[in-house]
């Protein structure tokens, strides 16, 4: 079937061809996810549902979502109406030209929800609806007057209070009412937000107390002295002092650990990035492949690592699957984003910054005009073998990065990406466990020692400590480390 017209130029004609309608291709599926992950430092390659395991689980109700206003600042109406939607789906099945993949995929990557995460109970719907109320939540009216991470579902047993998906981590909010899509998310979260997620563990873990539930997704048994296994007995109001030690946008994702977490991290330029997470634990080969991961981080990680099953025989199973279009979509669109340029960077200063950059090698790892080579690096005291299967991107050289991720963890590739410098002037915090709030904090040598104060992530119950690793700059002069800031600043 033919679409929209797309005309390719030469010196010599103009040729103009049909764009072709597609149909979503089936996203997880055996083949492609076969040699997806990278194996962890014991030599295990992660394990995961197979496709008919995926495919045979239930189907979510993926429907459209409204945004949630604060109270007083909400159109007039709009709860009214919201009563007299019927559910939509949020991407309707069929073939598309890609430019209509990638318009479904940018409202789908804003409206997507965690089904999981749903509820109708009237007594919580309340408090979102009173102000006083989300206010003491922390639940605080962005420009536009929309509460971030918070959404309505409307399905078919109603109006249901939800969390964002996709935007919920990767949506930047600015005091002028910009947005970008794809960078770390800047604000914080909020207690009615955050005892959803919680409640939303009962569905994922059914049969587990919150602690338990946290020890399956985190315990490395095979790491004597595992910090995890405290997580077992820890009491709610330990795990939540634990938990809140961790500031946005930095988590504890599903196999890393709230004692080593990670930042979020940026999708814009995605489709330039070899690999997925700090420590490289999965390929990226194309749109597919984000979305797979999404999949996994979303509802359907099996947690098998080897000989070890992290989850019960009531648990391991896929609680709920995702329509293939949704995913194709989101996955279209996130493949066509591009950081923005700073819109105040100081353009002659970046220039003289650029100078020093060359001067310095910085281009020998990050080179333009992706500011990465897409090399791996070794954590400290790992020796990959010969025949890894990422051996012909691992650098054999090591920065000094803190090897606790990679190395104690169940993301644990003994091995750290080199990340891409594009973006860095509106992320939040940098290094892979966000200890860092600016690049000038990068640059103080005095963060290698241990009364550093990081004005990022530290740990619980830790005032201070070394972020240590990538040496490179810290010993420039005044001048021309601040023309080196600028110059990172207006990648």
């Amino acid at each position: 079937m033919l679409g929209v017209k797309l005309c390719a130029v030469s010196l010599v004609t103009v040729a103009c061809l049909p764009a072709q309608r597609a149909v979503a291709p089936r996203i997880w599926n055996d083949r492609d996810l076969a040699d997806w992950a990278t194996p962890i430092v014991n030599g295990v390659r992660p394990g995961h549902y197979s496709e008919t395991e995926y495919y045979n689980a239930p189907k979510a109700e993926i429907v459209r979502t409204y945004p949630v206003y604060f109270p007083g600042r909400e159109p007039a109406g709009y709860w009214q109406s919201l009563q007299r939607k019927k559910p939509e789906p949020l991407v309707a099945p069929g073939p598309r030209t890609p430019a209509e993949w990638t318009a479904a995929g940018k409202r789908a990557f804003r409206e997507l929800d965690v089904p999981a995460f749903r509820t109708w109970d009237a007594t919580t719907i309340g408090r979102v609806r009173n102000a006083d109320e989300l206010r003491k939540s922390g639940g605080d009216p962005l420009p536009d007057g929309t509460v971030a991470g918070l959404r309505w579902a409307v399905t078919s047993r109603g109006v249901a209070l939800t969390v964002t998906e996709c935007a919920g981590c990767h949506v930047a909010y600015f005091p002028d009412g910009s947005r970008i899509d794809g960078a770390p998310v800047n604000v914080k979260s909020n207690s009615i937000l955050d005892d959803l997620v919680t409640a939303g563990d009962a569905v994922l873990f059914p049969g587990d107390s919150p602690p338990m539930a946290l020890w399956r997704q985190f315990r490395v048994p095979w790491i004597p002295g595992d910090p995890n296994d405290a997580l077992k007995n820890m009491r709610e109001s330990d795990l939540a002092a634990l938990f809140a030690a961790i500031p946005p946008p930095v988590f504890a994702r599903t196999n890393g650990s709230p004692y080593y977490p990670t930042r979020i991290p940026d999708l814009n330029g995605v489709r330039n990035r070899k690999y997925l997470d700090a420590t490289a634990t999965h390929r990226s080969r194309g749109p597919e492949d984000v979305m797979r991961y999404g999949i996994l981080v979303g509802c359907c990680d099996s947690l098998d690592f080897g000989e070890y099953r992290f989850l019960d025989r009531a648990q391991r199973r896929v609680a709920y699957s995702f329509p293939d279009e949704v995913m194709y979509a989101i996955g279209q669109y996130l493949w066509t984003l591009d950081p923005p340029k700073n819109p105040n960077a100081d353009l002659a200063l970046a220039a003289r910054g650029r100078k020093v950059f060359e001067r310095e090698g910085c281009a020998h790892c990050h080179p333009s005009p992706e500011y990465t080579n897409n090399k791996l690096t070794l954590a400290a005291g790992y020796r990959p073998p010969k025949d890894h299967p990422l051996a012909a991107d691992i650098l054999p050289v090591s920065v000094g990065t803190d090897p606790a991720l990679a190395t104690k963890t169940r993301k644990a590739t003994g091995l750290y990406k080199v990340p891409s410098l594009r973006g860095v002037w509106y992320r939040p915090v940098l290094h892979h466990d966000g200890a860092i709030g600016s690049l000038e904090e990068w640059f103080d040598r005095g963060r290698l020692r241990h009364d550093f104060r990081p004005t990022g992530f530290v740990g619980q119950g830790v005032e201070s400590r070394a972020i240590r690793g990538h040496e490179f700059g810290l010993n420039l002069g005044g001048e021309e480390k601040a023309a080196l800031i600028a110059f990172l600043r207006s990648l």
